[in-house]
């Protein structure tokens, strides 16, 4: 491996700044690494030619002076975010070729600031999974392998972004995470996965699953990286009615290594009967981590988080059933012909959408449904109030929580991919953050016993991202997490 893919974000931009290396080296280096890596599935578009050439433009705003916070640093992107003139497919069949004419507001920040694209990422079809195995483009391999050599999932929906990461397939990336897709990903591959507070990233331009749980974020190699990206990825956007308009604070200046005196939460409800013992074990050694730096550790409870996956398994399938009403074939996308309108709409979809989408939007329209609505979506969204206000009551007595961020590490592709319910118990302790709309951070912190990735969570207040940063990295020092996947898919 070249010496220049071997650096995080935050290394890569200061050799660029000290003038170690140019922009296209380090782009070149990345793309010839991507090119090495197909067994991990994890590029679906590969766009070198556009990378050198930012690369290229970097290279003269580094020489004058004009640099931006992200100059010359190459990334990759999910293929959730359109990206003006080059194809995007929410890794589904229905849009074919689809070819955005406008740029998100997130990745339009990041080339604003000088990052460099190297391509776009795999994901769950429309960010619908756990595990990165709905995709049309096929599943994404974790670089990591298990006991025997066989193949694991990466986690989902975000599994292309983390895979790269974990890979070196880029120095950073960005994802989405609706109940988990950045967290859970993160803690499967080694990686930090940022999910931000909800509307600190602007959603216009990014293919819509859930409308009011999607947030865009990063996945990093380090807490300071992802510092870092959300410093570019975050905005006002007034394109975005859900945007929140407050100042994007220096996230990277936050990380000053002392947390005496903050108070870590540890939620009793996260003590599921089935967790095994390993995870049980770590997150003990998280906590002593935090209490040697300084931290007070205080017991708190969240009572109704034995009904959030009932009730996100009902919000998000029921928005995402109307906001993929908009994929008929009529306007954009692929196309199946029919002896008329309506036989045209049922052959498209019918053809374009996978199973777990399918399935997702039929139990949707089922929810939102005359005669179910109250009984299903109504109940819903009252236990999705109740769930925040018992954040709001948890932080009265502490800054931040702790939990685990998985209820396993990695698992066999295929393994899960036939029982959904099985599948949907991934997102155990991730989706509580996304119906309360606050931020949660995933860093790698120890292996379970077959050597594989294991995370810690952290959820912070609404817009608390500096606080939750801060105590990101000193979580991540004393984890010392250097582990690195052996390289078997470029052998």
């Amino acid at each position: 491996m070249s010496k220049l893919t071997d650096l995080n974000l935050a290394q890569a931009r200061d050799g660029l700044a000290s003038k170690a290396f140019s922009a296209t080296e380090l782009t070149q280096a990345h793309i010839e690494r991507v090119e090495a890596s197909d067994k991990l599935n994890a590029y679906v578009l590969k766009t070198p030619e556009k990378a050198m050439d930012m690369a290229k433009a970097s290279d003269a705003k580094l020489a004058d002076g004009t640099a931006g916070p992200l100059e010359g640093l190459p990334i990759g992107v999910k293929d959730l975010f359109c990206t003006q003139g080059i194809r995007t497919t929410a890794s589904s069949k229905i849009l074919g070729e689809f070819i955005p004419p406008y740029e998100s507001t997130v990745t339009q920040n990041l080339w604003n600031d000088g990052a460099v694209l190297l391509g776009k990422l795999n994901n769950d079809e429309f960010a619908m999974g756990s595990s990165n195995e709905t995709s049309c483009f096929g599943p994404v391999n974790n670089p990591y392998q298990g006991a025997n050599g066989e193949n694991l999932v990466p986690g989902g929906s975000s599994g292309g972004s983390s895979a790269a990461v974990a890979a070196r397939l880029g120095v950073a990336a960005t994802a989405t995470d609706t109940g988990g897709s950045i967290r859970q990903p993160a803690a499967f591959t080694g990686t930090v996965g940022l999910k931000p507070t909800y509307g600190r990233c602007s959603r216009w331009g990014v293919v819509a699953f859930a409308s009011s749980l999607d947030q865009a974020g990063p996945i990093t190699q380090t807490v300071r990286d992802a510092a870092i990206m959300l410093g570019s990825m975050a905005s006002f956007d007034s394109r975005d009615t859900t945007s929140v308009e407050r100042d994007v604070p220096n996230y990277e200046a936050a990380l000053t290594g002392d947390i005496k005196g903050l108070r870590v939460g540890i939620p009793k409800e996260y003590r599921v009967d089935t967790m095994p013992s390993e995870i049980e074990a770590l997150w003990q050694q998280g906590i002593d981590w935090l209490r040697d730096a300084g931290a007070e550790i205080v017991d708190v409870s969240l009572p109704h988080t034995k009904y959030a996956l009932p009730a996100y398994y009902i919000i998000a399938p029921a928005e995402a059933s109307s906001n993929l009403a908009r994929y008929d074939g009529v306007r954009y996308g692929a196309r199946q012909a029919g002896v008329d309108i309506d036989d045209m709409y049922a052959n498209t979809r019918a053809a374009g959408f996978g199973d777990e989408v399918k399935r997702r939007v039929m139990v949707g329209t089922y929810a939102l449904s005359a005669g179910y609505y109250d009984a299903y979506y109504v109940k819903a969204l009252q236990v999705r109030r109740l769930i925040a206000q018992d954040f709001n009551q948890a932080y009265e007595k502490c800054d931040v929580l702790l939990t685990p961020t998985t209820p396993s590490a990695a698992f066999a592709v295929g393994k899960k991919v036939e029982d959904p319910l099985e599948m949907y118990l991934n997102d155990v302790f991730t989706v509580t953050v996304n119906l309360a709309g606050l931020p949660g951070l995933s860093v790698p912190a120890g292996l379970d016993a077959n050597g594989l990735p294991l995370g810690l969570q952290l959820i912070g207040r609404a817009f608390g991202e500096e606080q939750l940063l801060r105590v990101g990295e000193v979580l991540e020092t004393a984890a010392g997490f250097t582990t690195r996947p052996k390289e078997w898919w470029s052998a």
